[in-house]
């Protein structure tokens, strides 16, 4: 002990010049935390509550306790390094005993060998992983009923949603046309106040609202010109999340000017309380997301909602299930939260699922038996099947077609080729007015830099009657989702049915002697997809959720734990989203309700 107190009292001495790059590190130290403390240290009394009891977060014992905690952490990092070389962040004690802290490679490798911490962890990003599902799930005529209905389903229950933040004028979260909300008592939780409207974002449906940033403002990440700095969603996923479980029911669903039903959160009476983690440019740290977790269940949240999870399993821990963020999971279980996470996004493959706990429920994505099918008629009587929220052409009539590349400014291409239609100044208007503009599918639209929506405004620039986009190449483990556009639009998936638009368009085309279109022939129709055909058949699992079963560690060895738990609907829901938002969302859009 005298090597390692003579080896503290040396790196007390370095300047921190010295110690080089500094990074966000969560520490786990010895000890229990508030939920599970039983009186062992003397002076202070126990804080678990019985089986049968609940815990009250204002109680004596409680401060007394936290605070012994968190006074431990500060004079543990004061006896071992020099003031200004590192920066507290966050003391865990609700859940975990523990602290984030932004400091040194070197004072981390210092720190893991002080007496009385368990772990010292690296930092690491996480990230972020609707109208018929009611009916569709049974909730209208086996489960609301039982609750007193609808507008009783969920009264009173805190739910708390770990994401990207909210927006609160959503009519989602109004209480203009509901009944009045009466106070939850035993929620505890604080709302901030938006810095730019000086407003409260609660009223009422919205009962908390708080954001987490302090680990990505110490690692560079966070941009106060571009990020909010308070619970409202700049990314809308947060909204999204929140809308689907609790928001309002019996709001209108609008896009582009049509209506397509009324939305309904699953529990439409539910509180929202909103714990900000995610933002829109860079996603979120795990350290944030347990002082989040920490806080909410301090706060008195009934359910625990996360739609948010690592890259990958932890490197740092021996076993996946000892990491600070599954601990604190543990610790919300034990406290009487019910905890849903989701599986993740990076399906078809195996052993990809981000949600390790064993005591936590791990949802997968479901499709349910809605379908926005859509149809394509050529002129020469062929139906195509294809995707697309759209309206039929003008009076049911059928166009003529014209290729990207025959629309091209001053092209001279004697073959179609495929063009993605992202760049409207490329292409002659005079030519594409009035007609079907046909576009290809390329690349682009699987590395995000090109998309449907961008295709429907370049038509609708152009002055085009409508647009098809034409999938040429097959890409293995695409998902392709059809998309709201306020313009004819349909997208042709089957690379044998686009074989036949086209050699059906080049037949029918006129070229000159240099193959330059002089004439088109081809003309197609495209049919309302406004309507939602429903196959009244059972969900299945979406291509991009994750798969179990659980790892136990990074090497990918298995956990003898069955993951997911429960499917639920997760892909293609309307729900609401912010304005804000970054995302290339398909249900994105001011009037969208």
């Amino acid at each position: 002990m005298k090597g390692l107190g003579f080896a503290f009292l040396l790196l007390a001495l370095v300047p921190q010049v010295v110690l080089g790059t500094h990074d966000v590190y969560i520490v786990t130290m010895v000890g229990d935390p508030v939920v599970s403390y039983t009186g062992v240290v003397e002076g202070f009394p126990a804080t678990a509550a019985d089986l049968d009891e609940e815990m009250d977060v204002t109680s004596e014992a409680v401060t007394s306790y936290s605070l012994h905690l968190r006074r431990h952490h500060e004079k543990l990092l004061d006896s071992l390094f020099v003031a200004g070389t590192y920066e507290k962040l966050y003391s865990y004690h609700h859940l975990i005993n523990g602290f984030a802290v932004h400091m040194s490679s070197l004072q981390a490798d210092f720190l893991r060998k002080a007496p009385g911490v368990k772990y010292v962890e690296r930092d690491t990003k996480i990230q972020k992983l609707t109208t018929h599902t009611p009916q569709f799930l049974g909730l209208t005529t086996a489960v609301w009923p039982t609750g007193g209905g609808f507008d009783r389903a969920g009264e009173d229950v805190v739910i708390g949603f770990v994401d990207s933040g909210i927006y609160p004028e959503h009519p989602s979260f109004s209480t203009h046309r509901t009944d009045p909300y009466g106070p939850v008592p035993r929620y505890k939780g604080k709302c901030e106040i938006d810095p730019a409207t000086q407003r409260s974002f609660c009223n009422g449906k919205i009962v908390g609202a708080q954001h987490f940033a302090k680990a990505a403002i110490a690692a560079g990440a966070f941009n106060p010109d571009v990020e909010f700095a308070s619970p409202l969603d700049g990314d809308g996923h947060g909204s999204h999340i929140a809308a689907i479980a609790a928001g309002n029911n019996g709001i209108p669903v609008r896009m582009h000017g049509y209506e397509f039903g009324k939305a309904s959160g699953m529990a439409p009476r539910a509180r929202i309380a909103v714990y900000k983690v995610l933002y829109r440019l860079f996603g979120g740290y795990v350290s944030d997301v347990v002082a989040a977790i920490d806080q909410a269940v301090q706060d008195g949240v009934d359910i625990l909602n996360l739609s948010v999870g690592p890259n990958s399993p932890p490197t740092a821990t021996r076993t996946t299930f000892l990491n600070p963020f599954d601990a604190a999971l543990l610790s919300a279980v034990k406290a009487g939260v019910f905890v849903a996470q989701a599986a993740g996004n990076g399906g078809p493959f195996p052993k990809t699922l981000v949600s390790f706990s064993p005591w936590i429920t791990t949802v997968a994505a479901g499709v349910d038996d809605r379908r926005y099918k859509n149809h394509l008629i050529l002129g020469n009587g062929k139906r195509i099947a294809g995707l697309g929220v759209s309206p039929a052409t003008h009076g049911n009539k059928s166009f003529g077609l014209i290729s990207a590349t025959d629309a091209l400014l001053g092209s001279s291409s004697t073959k179609y080729s495929a063009l993605d239609c992202q760049r409207p100044e490329l292409l002659n208007k005079r030519k594409v007015q009035g007609k079907i503009l046909l576009c290809g599918y390329s690349f682009n639209y699987i590395s995000g830099m090109a998309s449907i929506k961008k295709v429907s405004q370049t038509a609708k620039s152009l002055g085009a009657a409508g647009f098809v986009v034409a999938v040429e190449d097959s890409y293995p483990g695409t998902k392709f989702d059809p998309v709201p556009v306020n313009i004819p639009g349909i997208l042709i998936t089957d690379v044998s049915k686009t074989k036949d638009l086209i050699d059906y368009y080049n037949s029918s085309t006129t070229r000159d002697w240099a193959g330059r279109a002089t004439a088109f022939q081809a003309t197609v129709g495209i049919a309302d997809g406004l309507a939602p055909t429903l196959f009244n058949s059972a969900p299945q699992v979406a291509l991009f959720s994750s798969r179990g079963p659980d790892v136990k560690d990074f090497s990918f060895q298995d956990a003898d734990v069955l993951k997911p738990d429960i499917l639920a609907p997760g892909n293609l829901i309307w729900s609401a989203w912010a304005p804000n938002g970054t995302d290339e969302a398909n249900y994105a859009g001011k009037d969208m309700q």
